[in-house]
């Protein structure tokens, strides 16, 4: 594949995830938890489609070799599906900047778990950056009288998310069908602790709601795919770049589309994200193009 295509996917890929909050917003009337329910039993059920495609047939073969990688999966699908009900709430209940804001945080967090976890070494240009970060979600605190909780907690569980899927080594497709089978039994059985769901009711099962719940299959796992198509062939710096584009795109429904207040005190804590993930990108591409020069 070509590095133009590549980029298209990966394009694509950014596009899906940054214009998600349409689709969220036009199943608002279901509880995020019942929406999350949904988007884990179709996941689930186009996984099982797209595996039958797969190229390695035996993929399941590392999980029977390592049962603990099932224990792994688990809590990582647990923590996704955390990070994804955080997420549709704050989208259908009008917190669509905090949203926007945790992943723009959430390179600057993955970088800093990095070196925590996996003992990687920052450089002086990376904690410059997350040193800016720091200094804005502190004015929101002294400003505004709150911490961007929505925003910490997304950064911090896809970050950590995305840590221990780098550890584990299983690829993309088969993890993620681990992930929604095995979250599949705490799916059902929560519906079944919550009989008065409106998903058990005539009209959901009647209604446009329920194909668009379907539509929650395909929208989680066809960016992922082109994403992890377009990693393959892209530089590292390019996907970089790249990340920002969805949370650029949630930032900009909710100032324009979905008409979210944007405060003065709001605008300096992005500020200083900005800044940092300018000053992060800059350290990016400097030591792709010789390492030597960055400061360590």
């Amino acid at each position: 594949m070509s590095q133009s295509k590549a980029l298209m996917l990966g394009i694509l890929a950014y596009l899906i995830w940054g214009l998600s909050p349409i689709y969220f917003k036009s199943i608002a009337s279901l509880p995020a938890s019942e929406i999350i329910f949904h988007r884990i039993i179709w996941s689930a059920f186009f996984c099982a489609i797209f595996i039958l495609f797969y190229k390695q047939p035996q993929w399941w073969k590392p999980l029977f070799n390592n049962p603990k990688y099932l224990i792994v999966l688990f809590c990582t699908g647990l923590m996704l599906s955390a990070n994804w009900l955080l997420y549709v709430w704050a989208i259908n209940n009008h917190y669509m900047l905090e949203a926007s804001l945790g992943y723009y945080i959430n390179p600057l967090f993955s970088v800093l778990l990095g070196t925590i976890v996996l003992k990687e070494h920052m450089r002086k240009m990376q904690w410059f950056a997350v040193g800016l970060a720091l200094i804005g979600v502190l004015i929101q605190i002294v400003l505004i009288g709150e911490l961007p909780w929505i925003s910490l907690l997304l950064a911090l569980s896809f970050a950590s998310y995305g840590i221990i899927r780098k550890v584990v080594p299983i690829n993309v497709l088969p993890g993620m069908v681990v992930e929604t089978w095995i979250l599949v039994p705490v799916a059902l059985l929560w519906l079944w602790y919550n009989p008065a769901s409106m998903t058990l009711t005539d009209i959901f099962w009647s209604s446009h709601l329920i194909w668009l719940c379907i539509l929650a299959g395909p929208l989680t796992l066809v960016p992922l795919i082109l994403f992890n198509l377009a990693a393959k062939h892209l530089p590292y710096s390019t996907i970089g770049f790249l990340q920002y584009t969805s949370p650029t795109l949630v930032f900009l429904l909710a100032i324009f589309y979905f008409h979210e207040s944007f405060s003065l005190e709001k605008l300096v804590t992005f500020g200083f994200i900005w800044l940092a993930l300018c000053v992060f990108s800059l350290d990016t591409y400097l030591m792709r193009r010789g390492g030597k020069f960055i400061a360590r």
